[in-house]
């Protein structure tokens, strides 16, 4: 059987050695089937399965339309897809096309598997769009900032004890502020 393994992580404040780690057990559990070897490892950094707009994952897709592998492998779904309808429409091509989708945290998935996994993925997407705007609204009503910098501004990071930083004060940035007063 050819395994194509596909790996993802979402933030850009998660490390690279994520993806490698999905990889490394990815590839053990291959090693460990007999039958099974890699045919080809896709990959995205730093973006969200809430979209299908991947690159690794888009060359996965049209790699599986033209029957590249027999099986595609990855540590659990939510790295495909956190988007119920995605993840649906994946699985029913993939079916379609003959290729097995497995994941190491359960196993060959099924219909029962879409329906429940993508509907707890996009309700943990939800929540933490919620949460993520909650912590935002806390930040600005201490009169941090909430996201990124403006021009003319630096980040102002304090040190609060024990090699703990304070993150989100800005200061006028001096070599920028004559540009904003113009």
């Amino acid at each position: 059987m050819r395994i194509a393994v596909y790996a993802r992580y979402s933030s850009e404040n998660q490390r690279d050695a994520s993806i490698e780690d999905q990889i490394r057990l990815c590839r053990a559990r291959i090693d460990a089937t007999p039958g099974w070897e890699l045919e080809q490892v896709y990959r995205d950094a730093a973006i969200s399965g809430a979209s299908a707009n991947r690159l690794g994952y888009q060359a996965m897709v049209a790699a599986a339309r033209d029957g590249g592998f027999d099986i595609i492998l990855a540590e659990a779904l939510d790295r495909l897809s956190r988007d119920q309808e995605d993840i649906a429409g994946l699985y029913k091509r993939l079916k379609f096309a003959g290729i097995t989708l497995f994941t190491l945290a359960e196993g060959e998935i099924t219909e029962l598997h879409i329906g429940l996994k993508g509907t707890m993925n996009a309700l943990f997407l939800k929540d933490l769009a919620e949460k993520t705007r909650r912590g935002q609204m806390g930040r600005i009503a201490a009169g941090k900032s909430a996201g990124g910098l403006c021009y003319g501004y630096k980040p102002a990071p304090k040190l609060i004890g024990k090699g703990q930083i304070e993150r989100g004060d800005r200061r006028i940035d001096d070599f920028e502020a004559p540009i904003v007063k113009q």
